[in-house]
């Protein structure tokens, strides 16, 4: 199953000084359900599936891919009943720096450190499946507002897919630590793939990934911190 998942664009504020509402919200760990016996696991094609990440400051931002070790969806009744996949941290590369090995390394290295993933005690992240349910609107948050500059981070309503058939609840690991995240998803069962597409919004903070963390801007430029808001795209093949 491929899979998109864009990491990194940071968190929401309608002044500099004070957070607002966030544009998903993160919760305790949930417990994941047993899965039925009668449920077919399906491997995913780790070749072709990929985490991906947007991070965003005031005068500028960087994307890059996480691959994938391993993943597994469970499907039953032509519908996915839960799964698992595991992230590389280790290798993280940042893609819009491609032309320039040098800026590159310095900003992965960077990323590696104990200022954001800590990848040396913490070399792999995972999503596993709570619950998948029909998509629901009215569950949605609303847009949260942001510090206005050149490159305010996307909010959920104008990066989600444009057809959600889905949500899907899960647990996101990073960093060593758990939370629940819910998310609208584009989910497509055909004879040759089962595909889930999504983009979606989390705040980085939230896994202890706080450099620069915005609720500190008052002791800083308003330009010098980084967006908490972390864009995520989600895009999950697997071959039949």
């Amino acid at each position: 199953m491929k899979l998109t998942i864009y990491l990194f664009a940071l968190t929401l504020m309608s002044s500099c000084t004070a957070p607002t509402e966030k544009n998903l919200e993160a919760g305790a760990e949930q417990d994941v359900m047993s899965i039925s016996e009668k449920a077919t696991w399906m491997d995913i094609d780790t070749a072709s599936s990929v985490v991906t990440w947007i991070g965003s400051k005031p005068k500028g931002q960087h994307n890059g891919i996480i691959p994938l070790n391993a993943g597994q969806l469970a499907v039953l009744t032509g519908e996915i009943v839960g799964g698992k996949f595991e992230m590389d941290i280790q290798r993280l590369q940042v893609m819009d720096l491609m032309k320039d090995a040098e800026k590159s390394k310095k900003l992965k290295d960077h990323l590696m450190s104990e200022d954001f993933f800590e990848a040396d005690s913490f070399p792999t992240a995972s999503f596993e499946i709570v619950e998948v349910t029909p998509f629901d609107s009215t569950t949605l948050p609303e847009d949260a507002k942001e510090f206005e500059s050149e490159y305010t981070p996307a909010t959920l309503s104008s990066f989600m897919v444009a057809n959600p058939t889905h949500m899907i609840t899960g647990n996101l690991t990073l960093r060593g630590t758990t939370k629940s995240i819910t998310f609208p998803a584009e989910i497509s069962f055909k004879p040759e793939y089962i595909r889930a597409v999504a983009k979606f919004n989390i705040d980085r903070t939230d896994w202890n990934l706080s450099y620069s963390d915005e609720a500190s801007v008052v002791d800083k430029a308003k330009d010098r911190f980084i967006y908490n808001t972390v864009n995520v795209g989600l895009n999950l093949e697997v071959v039949r």
